[in-house]
């Protein structure tokens, strides 16, 4: 991990990313405006999740625990904000 700054700003670009997404699918459908409201709030929490966790490594003092731990931080952070976008794809394609 090269630096909890960069880290941070990822989180909150892949935020930036999701809200754009569902503000975009909002103005193509209107009637499914509090369903993507509520992906947009969960979308939120997971930020506000990912930025504690990215804050509380397991084992601070152990240089090879704390690669690890990023490491995985990394691989759950882009499968989580993948998901989200998959929610919001399943969405969309629901008459």
């Amino acid at each position: 991990m090269a630096n909890l700054r960069i880290l941070k700003k990822e989180i909150d670009y892949r935020l930036e990313e999701f809200v754009f997404d569902c503000e975009m699918a909002i103005y193509f459908q209107p009637s499914k405006e509090d369903a993507i409201v509520a992906l947009m709030e969960k979308a939120v929490g997971l930020r506000n999740a990912l930025y504690e966790k990215a804050n509380n490594p397991t084992e601070p003092h152990n240089r090879s625990l704390v690669k690890k731990y990023y490491a995985a931080f990394r691989r759950d952070m882009v499968a989580s904000f993948g998901s989200m976008f998959e929610e919001l794809s399943a969405l969309n394609e629901a008459k």
